[in-house]
Formats: structure tokens, C-alpha cells, sequence
């Protein structure tokens, strides 16, 4: 039985044109009427969050960089692990004296400090994620703890620059979210950890939850759940470690899942809704 459903956004909650699908929305929405609750699980900061859930109506919690900052349906802080500022210089100070075609941004808490504003790559992310960074510098951040930092690459820079970060950082947990976004968190974070965690302050075992994903990021959640559930967009390199697939995210995958679990739409009248404007986009 499935007590509980984690889903990661980009790739997976939302389709290609960071919106989230009809079907998709209704079936989100039948969760919480048959008793389960929805988590989303993200890299994105909680600002990058809550402009998806008050769009689409959503009231859940929410697992923010990857892991490091856990936050309930009132928005209250259940979790958080970070590194300090002093770790944070070293890394953008490492990433500055290399030849790197990147950017790269600062976050904290719900904090967002971007080294160049001006960047395109910086740019394009405050327009998916809907929210906006503060030009700065590790410095800028209020708190002692930094929750991530980001870099932003070049299309064929990041594999180079994520080799070079885990020989010179082994104490950090440094993933790919993208082919352009690399993630740089606290040694430890990742998104299976956070979803552990917060099955066991929900007293749910995590063999009754499943989890969506479309990215190496999400290796970790799809695997420790009982049930994770691979997008079909998702890279080649995923698809071969994890079993069980359903449609892309353009094609309502996770609707499908849901439904092939049981957990579909609660009537046949809201389903003929939401298909039929589904059918109008």
C-alpha cells in the first residue's frame, strides 16, 4: 500500500514548458482526497517552490535542495543541513581560478545570491523558477550556513568541472541535476536521505512511499523508496538503473503511474474534465 508520493519538478512534475499538465494536476489533487500526502522533492530553492503551489493550488511539503532544507504545509523549517561560509568561499574561490565556461550562485535558506545577474544562464533560471537573485558573493548571505551552491554550465563543460570538484571537495555531495546545473551540497544530502527522514517523522515506512524522477539526482530517492517510478525523458544512463518507467513528462507520466498504482483520479466525471482539457492545449 502506498502511504505517501515524493515527486521531483524539472523533468518530471512539469513538462517542457515548466507547466504542469492537466491530468497530471488532477491526479496530484485526488491524492490528498484519498488520504495521501504529496511531497515535492527539489534542488530548487523554496522561492523556486511556492510559486508552483499557489499557481496550481498545492498545499504539501517540501524537500528543498535536495535535502537540505525540509519545510512542512505552514512553511516551518522540520529540517536543514548545510556547510559553512568559510567551505563556500573555497569552493567559488576553486571555481574562479579554473577556465570554465560556468556562473555560479550562492544559496541559503531562502536566500538566492548570484555572482553575475547579468549571466544569460542566471537569467534563464530566474525565469523557470520564477523567482529572482540578488547580485553578490558568498559574503552576501545572511546566515553562517550556505545550503548549496550552483553552477551553471556550458552544454559539455559540466562532466570536466564535476570530476574536478569531487577530487578537490571529497567531503561535499556534488551531483548533476541537468546537463548544464551541477549541485554542490553538504556531505550526505541527497534526496533519499531527505525522503527517509521525512517518512520517519511521518511514522510512514519507506517501502510504502513512491517517488518520481527523471535524473542522476534522483538515483538515490528512486531506489530507496519501494516504489520509484523513472520519466520517460529521463537520460539512457538512468533508464538502465531504473526498472520501472512511465511516459515522459509531456505525456502526463505521472498520472499514468499513479493510475497503474491505484491512486488515479477519484471519479470518472473529474477524469473526463481534466482529459478533455488536456485535449484543448
Amino acid at each position: 500500500m502506498i502511504q505517501i508520493v515524493f515527486s521531483d519538478i524539472d523533468g518530471t512534475l512539469l513538462d517542457s514548458r515548466h507547466r504542469l499538465t492537466p491530468l497530471t494536476r488532477q491526479a496530484i489533487h485526488g491524492l490528498a482526497g484519498q488520504g495521501v500526502p504529496f511531497v515535492i522533492v527539489s534542488a530548487r530553492s523554496p522561492s523556486g517552490i511556492y510559486p508552483i503551489l499557489k499557481e496550481y493550488g498545492l498545499r504539501c511539503p517540501i524537500i528543498s535542495y535536495s535535502g537540505g532544507l525540509i519545510l512542512d504545509e505552514e512553511r516551518q523549517v522540520l529540517l536543514h543541513q548545510g556547510f559553512p561560509k568559510a567551505m563556500a568561499r573555497e569552493v567559488t574561490a576553486f571555481l574562479e581560478a579554473g577556465s570554465y565556461d560556468m556562473t555560479w550562485c550562492v544559496y541559503s535558506y531562502d536566500q538566492w545570491i548570484a555572482k553575475d545577474k547579468s549571466d544569460p544562464r542566471v537569467i534563464e533560471e530566474e525565469r523557470i523558477v520564477k523567482a529572482v537573485s540578488v547580485q553578490g558573493d558568498v559574503d552576501s548571505v545572511a546566515a553562517d550556513e550556505v545550503s548549496k551552491l550552483l553552477c551553471l554550465c556550458a552544454p559539455g563543460q559540466i562532466e570536466a568541472l564535476e570530476a574536478a570538484l569531487k577530487a578537490a571537495f571529497p567531503l561535499l555531495s556534488i551531483v548533476k541535476s541537468s546537463d548544464t546545473l551541477l549541485e554542490i551540497m553538504a556531505q550526505g544530502i541527497n534526496k533519499a536521505v531527505a525522503v527517509k527522514k521525512l517518512c520517519a517523522l511521518r511514522d510512514i515506512p519507506v517501502e510504502e512511499a513512491a517517488a518520481f524522477g527523471d535524473n542522476y539526482n534522483d538515483l538515490e530517492m528512486l531506489t530507496a523508496v519501494g516504489h520509484g517510478v523513472l520519466m520517460g525523458n529521463a537520460p539512457q544512463g538512468m533508464k538502465e538503473r531504473i526498472a520501472v518507467h512511465t511516459e515522459d513528462n509531456d505525456h502526463d507520466g505521472i498520472y499514468h503511474a499513479l493510475v497503474k498504482m491505484g491512486l488515479g483520479p477519484i471519479s470518472l466525471s473529474e477524469w473526463s474534465v481534466a482529459a478533455n482539457a488536456h485535449q484543448k492545449r
